[in-house]
């Protein structure tokens, strides 16, 4: 699977993957993605052109999908409408993104038996209580609670249902909460860091207990190389790193990380439908698959991380301040 077609490869965690696999292996990368305001361009700047090439356009393009699968070993389909408040705003481009656009995927690669890996969340499992000791497993049924963790949720069920009614060769992956180079300010562990970086106060939903299990961007994109290498047709693999902490906790380290004190924020109006507790067991990737990650210990991720944001203030600083302004805008 020399020749891979990697989806939404603009995007945070698929960047991240392009970035892994063009340094880890001898693979050749084609990235297509639609640039929306998720997608940025700057996040594949410097990568080899003999082995790296970039379209523009739409997963819900059937001619252009049908074409490239055509010519590629296998499909890694990262693109996704993913931010929670946007899909409360305007569910739509969710369903045309996650829904629609998987199924002209997983067509195109069943015309030309092309292999398709499936990126996917824990949200579509649902939330868990704060004091409850389980763990999102293989078998944990479904129970979505928002337009993005419904469609996501439907996407699964696309590929799962082609898998066995048409011979699809795909695996599925869902993953904990990522954080790391080249995620959007939207969302929680970058806008608190840039926050603190441009002199003003983090933001923390209602009173912070809400817990996410949380993985780098470098980790799962050596797990998702695991299972397009050596993970089982028809498979699930959940993937998590063990870092569970609440969204109090995560500013607090964020702020002691920068020379804050850190009670240094603000608690503001919690997210409609806050899920609760996201929290992964990855057993079955790591004993069949012998996957582990390298951040096992989530201060030395964020601590990664934090540099990077403070090292890249170019890439970020453009998208600034149109999230904070559709944050005010909600009251958060």
């Amino acid at each position: 699977m020399s020749r891979l077609l990697v989806t939404g490869g603009a995007g945070f965690i698929g960047s991240n993957f392009v970035h892994f696999v063009l340094r880890e292996t001898d693979h050749t990368v084609t990235v297509l993605d639609k640039l929306t305001y998720a997608g940025n361009l700057a996040s594949l700047d410097g990568l080899p052109e003999d082995r790296f090439r970039f379209v523009q356009g739409d997963i819900t393009d059937a001619a252009l999908v049908d074409e490239l699968t055509r010519d590629h070993d296998a499909v890694v389909h990262y693109a996704a409408e993913s931010h929670n408040d946007n899909s409360l705003d305007d569910p739509r481009p969710f369903l045309d993104t996650n829904i629609i656009g998987t199924y002209t995927l997983i067509e195109a690669a069943r015309r030309h038996d092309t292999r398709f890996h499936h990126i996917s969340t824990d949200e579509v499992y649902g939330d868990l209580e704060l004091d409850d000791p389980a763990r999102f497993t293989e078998e944990t049924p479904y129970n979505p609670s928002s337009p993005y963790s419904s469609t996501k949720a439907g996407s699964d069920l696309l590929v799962r249902a082609w898998v066995r009614s048409f011979g699809l060769r795909a695996t599925i992956s869902n993953c904990s909460n990522n954080y790391g180079p080249y995620q959007h300010v939207e969302k929680f562990i970058p806008r608190q860091i840039t926050n603190v970086l441009r002199g003003e106060r983090p933001k923390l939903y209602g009173s912070g207990e809400n817990v996410r299990d949380w993985i780098h961007a470098n980790d799962h994109s050596s797990a998702v190389l695991t299972i397009l290498d050596r993970g089982t047709i028809g498979e699930t693999y959940l993937i998590g790193a063990d870092g569970e902490k609440n969204n109090k906790d995560v500013v607090e380290l964020i702020l002691t990380e920068l020379g804050q004190p850190a009670d240094a924020y603000d608690l503001v109006r919690d997210r409609p439908g806050h899920d609760l507790r996201y929290a992964i067991d990855s057993t079955r990737l790591r004993t069949e698959l012998g996957w582990t990650p390298r951040f096992s210990d989530f201060a030395e991720g964020l601590s990664d991380t934090i540099a990077w944001y403070r090292d890249n203030e170019a890439w970020w600083m453009p998208q600034k301040d149109a999230a904070e302004a559709r944050y005010r805008a909600q009251g958060q």
